[in-house]
């Protein structure tokens, strides 16, 4: 998804872009192939009115018009209502699947933007001129700058030499759709329990999205457990504000780790995404953090092709490190520090963690600022 954002804006600016696709663009929009929803920050979205998309992606998106967060059983949590910073929500639930239909719609509409499906890259070389690649297929093309886009497993990022930082949580994120009997007024809710998040995304026609993490081992077998039994057991987390649950997906699980590239870019070379930063979903950010990579390495790119300099100078690329590292390096380090900060049932930690939840609810500065941060704003 931040790959072809990334592909759309440029091309939409006027740069020759090719856009490389290991396998096929129509197969990612069936709902085997990811069962996620994405939390879309209302920053998200100016990012992606740039590449042409959002209007595609606006019919499915289920605006976030409150958050609500609290510790386990305990009676402390804190409330984000969207009317304390104006009048626009926190941001969309979205399906991925229809963030993906929008993005490939968008790119059929661009002479600038040409798309090669089923390849891979089986080399790269860099020079002072610009940078080669060889397709699997034999073919080469060449380009001033190669941009990495392809998750946590990217070959680009390998191929370049850049090493990885990089450990497991032993944990797993359960992921379905259910359907309810109450409305669910567009309230996203996550609740931290010892085993791990539990969280509840509001989605069109009056259904939410569950992730529900638990230890790996833990999410093995409640992934065995029949549909009824499932379902008992998530109405005892989600408890009685939707009143009657049902299943409305197949179950999905993805296990989780944190992964950070110790650089950005190499030489002609620059990542985005998930090939730079992958992160625990405890705060629904890691695709923001994607598109803001868009947002801050397109500007750059742009405004260089608008002067006529080299695309994949090094300045340029040093300059797009630097400014990229601290944002994602900051939301890596909360992500992370908050799982293992609820992750734990001691009596004095959890005290304080109440004690927190409480404290921000009665600043409204300090929460007006967690709420525009909320927004991508």
């Amino acid at each position: 998804m931040v790959g072809m954002s990334l592909a759309l804006v440029l091309a939409r600016a006027g740069l020759s872009v090719a856009l490389l696709e290991k396998g096929s663009l129509p197969a990612q929009l069936e709902q085997s192939f990811d069962g996620r929803v994405s939390a879309i920050s209302l920053g998200s979205t100016h990012i992606l009115e740039k590449a042409g998309a959002w209007a595609g992606m606006l019919p499915h998106a289920q605006p976030i018009q409150d958050i609500r967060v609290s510790d386990g059983p305990t009676p402390f949590f804190l409330h984000y209502d969207h009317r304390e910073v104006g009048d626009e929500p926190f941001g969309y639930i979205i399906e991925n699947r229809y963030i993906r239909r929008a993005l490939q719609d968008a790119i059929t509409q661009h002479p600038n933007l040409k798309l090669l499906e089923k390849c891979s890259i089986s080399a790269q070389t860099a020079d002072e001129s610009g940078i080669s690649i060889t397709l699997n297929d034999g073919s080469t093309l060449r380009a001033q700058l190669l941009v990495g886009a392809e998750g946590r497993h990217s070959a680009v990022r390998d191929m370049a030499g850049i090493g990885l930082t990089q450990w497991e949580y032993k944990q797993t994120a359960i992921v379905c759709t259910i359907a309810h009997d109450k409305p669910h007024h567009g309230l996203a809710q996550e609740r931290f329990l010892a085993a791990g998040p539990f969280a509840v995304l509001p989605m069109t026609q009056g259904r939410s999205s569950l992730v529900w993490v638990e230890p790996t081992e833990r999410a093995g077998l409640y992934m065995e457990l029949p549909d009824e039994e499932f379902v008992q057991e998530i109405t005892e987390r989600v408890g009685d504000y939707l009143g009657t649950l049902s299943l409305c997906s197949e179950r999905f699980t993805y296990p989780l780790s944190l992964l950070h590239a110790k650089h950005y870019t190499a030489a002609r070379v620059a990542l985005v995404g998930d090939a730079a930063h992958g992160m625990h979903p405890i705060a629904g950010q890691g695709v923001n953090l994607g598109f803001r990579d868009v947002d801050d390495l397109a500007g750059m790119l742009v405004e260089q092709h608008v002067i006529g300099r080299d695309l994949g100078n090094e300045a340029l690329l040093a300059r797009y490190g630097r400014l990229r590292r601290l944002d994602n390096v900051t939301m890596l380090a909360v992500t992370d520090g908050l799982n293992r900060l609820f992750s734990t049932d001691l009596l004095p930690v959890q005290l304080a963690r109440d004690l927190g939840l409480w404290a921000v609810g009665k600043m409204p500065g300090i929460k007006r600022i967690l709420m525009r941060h909320a927004m991508g704003l």
